[in-house]
């Protein structure tokens, strides 16, 4: 293999969005990709049809991360399609949250985001891990948010999973690092083109995040999938623990 061509990667929750402008570009630089979704069928495979259209190598396979059994299922798909595990995990998927003071959310909105974000890291990692461990080599990349280091009114559910899952990702990286696995973390600020964003920001509230980031826009999903993509890359040999906040300069204020 020249680089990461021929590298196979798992990207999680990549039928729209992030996740699948992630899967675009790495499939572009010549990785096999596993497109993962839970119920989107129809996207992840249209996201497919793209790569393979582009001249690359993917699959669609449903799995939910939070299920070991799921996962073991995906990886043994990737296995039979090109004769190995994942080399590349990028950590994408994301479960619903609510957008509530402290004092109008319950435990189980804030307990159970914990509980599905963390669990979801853990299991997909745990899955992927005994390939990279047995090759010495791997890349790990997880996608956070801002609220996780920048808190906002009404995101401590999403705040709170996303800075629990970036020191996660810190831990990984101080224990992987002998073993040539890097672990770092993408922190987009507000994303222009995703779903979500369309479930959260309202007209006035786009314009204020706005006016805000030195860049004069909101990212977009491809701004976000080159700095996974540069983590997930040979390129990277020596960035491990580190977090990527891909906000236009948002951060600064």
């Amino acid at each position: 293999m020249t680089g990461t061509t021929g590298r196979v990667a798992l990207v999680t929750g990549s039928s729209s969005g992030i996740g699948a402008a992630t899967a675009r570009l790495l499939a572009a630089r010549g990785m096999r990709m596993v497109v993962n979704y839970l119920h989107s069928a129809a996207s992840a495979e249209q996201v497919v049809a793209e790569i393979e259209a582009a001249g690359g190598e993917a699959i669609a396979v449903q799995a939910d991360v939070r299920e070991p059994e799921a996962v073991r299922s995906l990886i043994e798909q990737a296995r039979k399609a090109w004769g190995g595990g994942i080399d590349v995990l990028v950590h994408n998927a994301l479960t619903p949250y609510v957008v509530k003071s402290f004092q109008d959310i319950t435990w189980e909105e804030l307990g159970g985001k914990v509980d599905n974000e963390m669990r979801a890291a853990f299991v997909v990692t745990k899955a992927v891990l005994p390939t990279m461990l047995e090759q010495g080599w791997g890349r790990i990349v997880y996608l956070s948010a801002g609220p996780g280091r920048r808190p906002r009114a009404g995101m401590i559910a999403l705040g709170t999973d996303k800075a629990a899952l970036s020191q996660f990702g810190r831990y990984l990286a101080q224990e992987l690092g002998p073993h040539g696995i890097t672990v770092n973390i993408v922190e987009p600020g507000p994303v222009g083109d995703t779903r979500i964003a369309a479930d959260v920001l309202d007209a006035e509230l786009t314009q204020r995040q706005v006016a805000a980031t030195p860049m004069g826009r909101l990212a977009q999903a491809s701004d976000v999938a080159q700095a996974v993509a540069f983590y997930a890359s040979e390129d990277n040999a020596f960035m491990t623990g580190t977090t990527a906040a891909v906000n236009g300069g948002m951060a600064m204020y």
